[in-house]
């Protein structure tokens, strides 16, 4: 089965799949991580779905070897255009990029739209799961996930979609730690999986929050194992493109861009981009791949 989804005319499926690494974790899968990519994903009436999705003349293309109803193909269509930003205007950005050569790649790349989880829970995991760890641990960590407790497409035993909260819930601290080996970010995993599962904590309600900036960080702060830097990150996810993800590569890039390599702290990473207003995470993030991309 196959369907197609309109995009905004400065869309780019590879600048979105080459955003940042998401496009690496499981249950996304990619031969060709340049222009497509594959998802499992399970959706609201419990069925386990796998599809690709590829660069069309319409707008991007969707094929699952799953025979999908109106409703079904609906629900799909509206997680696509979540995880690939369709949503976002980027025409103010471009007003900023086209002003600063460093940024002039992105209006000639299409870039700007950072690729998502379909749920704020999936991010929030893979965002812990980034603390502390290579990213050859973080990919170890969330195939684990998947492989213990996702549910899969039909018989076989891959692949398979990324646990549900309730699932993560039901597997207590000491098997996420022993079994999936996460770590000491296990409890903060269980916790989580446990307060979204019992509805003490609704995650995605915070994707159409109209909180400022500032009142959903502390929000996410809340969260047990969500420091400044993942909060920081999240909230890009969430479109919240004020803010800047700072780790030690933050500091590094700044360091070397704007100080001649001199020692700088997160007041000199924020100051370097604050002119850029409320794109000023955006112009971190496509600026510090500049060269990558």
């Amino acid at each position: 089965m196959r369907f197609s989804l309109p995009v905004p005319p400065s869309f780019s499926l590879p600048a979105v799949i080459r955003s940042h690494g998401w496009v690496q974790l499981a249950p996304y899968d990619s031969q060709d991580p340049y222009h497509a990519f594959a998802y499992v994903d399970r959706l609201a009436n419990g069925r386990v779905v796998a599809y690709e999705v590829q660069p069309a003349a319409e707008g991007v293309q969707v094929t699952t070897e799953t025979m999908l109803s109106e409703e079904e193909r609906a629900e799909l269509a509206h997680k696509l255009a979540w995880m690939l930003n369709l949503e976002r205007d980027l025409e103010p950005f471009y007003t900023f990029a086209r002003q600063e050569p460093k940024l002039a790649h992105v209006v000639e790349k299409g870039e700007g739209r950072i690729l998502r989880s379909p749920t704020l829970f999936e991010d929030t995991v893979k965002t812990i799961l980034t603390t502390n760890t290579s990213w050859g641990g973080t990919r170890r960590m969330v195939s684990a996930l998947v492989d213990l407790y996702g549910e899969p497409v039909g018989e076989d035993p891959a692949p398979r979609a990324f646990p549900t909260a309730q699932a993560l819930a039901a597997a207590d601290a000491a098997s996420l730690r022993d079994e999936a080996k996460l770590g000491y970010r296990a409890p903060y995993v269980s916790e989580l999986a446990r307060r979204v599962a019992r509805g003490d904590l609704e995650l995605e309600a915070y994707k159409t929050a109209d909180l400022p900036t500032g009142e959903l960080r502390k929000e996410l702060l809340a969260i047990k194992g969500v420091g400044a830097y993942a909060a920081a990150n999240l909230l890009m996810l969430l479109g919240r493109t004020d803010a800047i993800p700072i780790d030690s590569y933050a500091l590094k890039v700044v360091s070397n861009e704007f100080h001649d390599g001199q020692p700088v702290t997160p007041a000199d990473v924020t100051a370097a981009f604050e002119r850029f207003g409320e794109w000023q995470g955006m112009a971190f993030w496509f600026w510090s791949y500049g060269e990558e991309t």
